[in-house]
């Protein structure tokens, strides 16, 4: 049932004519407010202070036609459907009409009570839909405008968090830095003699210190890839020769825990080790084998860490590929399979007291995937682990 009358404006001069519309009009269960204009003028001031549910217009007025009616009527932004009443004959001139912005036409000779209730309905919903479309045509665009408002404040979110880690870094390596060449100055005696007890105190908190640095440059590093930030400089890598560099630099830290570290190729590279050459960033590379080695020592107290070298073919949907083979295994505390699932995330840390940040292995993690290759980890609690890393050879 209609609940609110509709309200309806005439245009038109002839009183037979706006008698023959309201006639028509009136149905059963149908309110309506007629409101009626003689004129073009008429009905721009009425349309100034009034609103319609429709509106009839007929195309020949005394002042002004029809179609300019309609310019005039868009021009004052009005909501309303708009029905042009045309003679006949007058179909082409109801087409411009309906161009212009009127809903739909009639000729005048078919007005009844079955074709002009009709026409009425019809018009009110199609006006309804195009208003509906463009409403939400308006909402999508405010919901673009919204979205486009939330990137930029994200985008500058993103900014400020990557300038507070470079400027967080960058201040907690200067004091941790200066911090070092001070205790190396008491290890070294420089300014005055200190006893055998204060000789190992000294030494401990140089490495607590260089512990802390490192975890400053891993955090910076990890930021660096996780930003996109991260610049390579891609060469010829001779994996051999970096191993021995790392293991060189890591054998007093095996040597302190009374644990064996061992570098050896695999078989079929023993002769000639110089084979395990890829293309890869060096530094990131040494960093990737530093940080893979010191974690299996970390979490060795007895036994032995060992790092093998070696070649694989490994087959895929498309091609075989030769891969360099690094395995870094050790006899360490292991790790449970719940534990195995999330090690290489970031920030995820082991439950052994000894497990730190959870950056080391996620920063591993990054430099195998940058350099297009895969790394996997089988462990058990008690039984130590080993980790495998493939990356394609040169």
């Amino acid at each position: 049932m209609q609940e609110q009358p509709l309200n309806i404006l005439i245009v038109d001069d002839d009183d037979v004519d706006r008698q023959a519309i309201r006639r028509a009009l009136k149905q059963p269960g149908m309110k309506i407010c007629f409101t009626e204009a003689v004129d073009a003028a008429g009905a721009i001031a009425i349309l100034q202070t009034q609103t319609f549910d429709c509106i009839f217009v007929d195309y020949q007025l005394p002042d002004q036609n029809g179609l300019s009616l309609i310019e005039s009527i868009n021009k004052l932004n009005v909501n309303s459907p708009i029905v042009v009443l045309t003679g006949q004959g007058d179909e082409q001139v109801a087409i411009k009409m309906m161009k212009s912005g009127a809903t739909d036409y009639l000729p005048k000779t078919l007005i009844s009570s079955k074709t002009l209730p009709l026409i009425l309905r019809n018009a009110i919903r199609v006006y309804q839909s195009i208003m509906e479309s463009v409403s939400a045509d308006q909402r999508l665009h405010e919901s673009h405008a919204h979205l486009a408002r939330k990137n930029q404040e994200l985008r500058l979110l993103e900014r400020q968090q990557q300038d507070f880690i470079t400027h967080l870094t960058h201040d907690l390596k200067t004091p941790i830095v200066a911090a070092d060449l001070m205790l190396k100055l008491f290890d070294q005696e420089a300014f005055c003699p200190i006893s055998p007890d204060m000789h190992t105190a000294v030494v401990a908190m140089i490495r607590s210190n260089k512990n802390l640095l490192d975890i400053v440059n891993t955090l910076l590093e990890v930021h660096c890839y996780e930003s996109g930030n991260k610049e390579f400089t891609l060469i010829t890598c001779n994996l051999w020769e970096i191993s021995q560099e790392v293991v060189t630099e890591l054998q007093p830290l095996a040597d302190d825990k009374g644990i064996t570290l061992k570098l050896r190729a695999i078989a079929e590279i023993a002769h000639d080790p110089n084979k395990l050459i890829v293309n890869g960033d060096y530094l990131e590379l040494r960093r990737m084998l530093t940080n893979l080695i010191g974690n299996s020592i970390k979490f060795t107290d007895t036994g032995s860490v060992e790092l093998r070298l070696g070649l694989s073919l490994v087959s895929s949907k498309e091609d075989i590929n030769n891969f360099v083979t690094i395995d870094v295994e050790d006899t360490g505390v292991g790790m449970s399979e719940i534990e195995q699932d999330f090690l290489f995330q970031r920030f995820r840390k082991g439950s052994h007291k000894q497990s730190s940040s959870g950056l080391g292995l996620h920063l591993v993690h990054r430099i195998v995937t940058a350099h297009q290759g895969t790394i996997a980890v089988t462990s058990k609690l008690g039984k130590g682990s080993l980790f495998t890393i493939h990356l394609p050879i040169s």
